[in-house]
């Protein structure tokens, strides 16, 4: 059973959401409305993913992230947040945010994005993954030193439908291969790029400008 702790400082809509994950399967660990009270029974809450408004009263979302990851490495965060602002989204994402999910977004897209975040996917409100790759092409600054790793046409073509936020199941529709097939391309791609997860490899492949 996947373990979600809820962070938003609107109690109402922290309940329902924490009811809504609970019908849905999922253990509810922890709720609160602090960031820094998250970061505080995080460790001893362990959750699989947090699901984490952007605004809080006492501390920024990206200083909760921060934070979080510090306490549990290996958290995987959600955004849920009221604002699509570009600058947040970015923030939020550079900071090591999973995927940022609107708070318009409906039940069923909101449980999809918990499962997915859960199983290792980047995922984006329609819209905000793209805002995401053209601004990171934008920033991204040409690799210096040791020349970069070389990633196999196949391995590269997989590496731009991760960073698209595309599920396994998807990048193998999408090529035509197996589920098992598309992971062994990124469990290389992993160990040629020295990342550790997903999440780091859909950075680099952003910071790179593969779209």
């Amino acid at each position: 059973m996947v373990r979600v702790m809820v962070v938003d400082d609107h109690p109402m809509w922290r309940e329902g959401v924490s009811r809504d994950l609970a019908a849905a399967g999922y253990e509810v660990v922890a709720t609160t409305g602090e960031g820094q009270q998250a970061v505080r029974i995080a460790a001893a809450a362990r959750p699989d993913v947090v699901v984490l408004d952007l605004q809080l009263p006492d501390v920024s979302g990206v200083e909760v992230i921060n934070g979080l990851r510090a306490e549990l490495p290996g958290v995987r965060i959600l955004m849920l947040s009221a604002s699509g602002e570009q600058q947040d989204v970015l923030d939020a994402v550079k900071a090591g945010a999973a995927g940022y999910l609107l708070k318009s977004a409906g039940l069923p897209e909101f449980l999809d994005a918990v499962s997915r975040t859960a199983a290792g996917d980047t995922v984006f409100t329609p819209g905000l993954a793209g805002l995401v790759l053209g601004e990171f092409r934008r920033l991204a600054i040409s690799p210096s030193g040791p020349e970069s790793p070389k990633l196999t046409e196949r391995e590269t073509e997989v590496l731009r439908l991760v960073a698209k936020g595309l599920s396994y199941r998807q990048i193998a529709e999408r090529l035509v291969l197996s589920h098992r097939t598309v992971q062994n391309h990124v469990q290389n791609t992993l160990g040629k790029l020295q990342l550790h997860n997903r999440v780091e490899l859909t950075r680099y492949a952003i910071e790179q400008g593969l779209d």
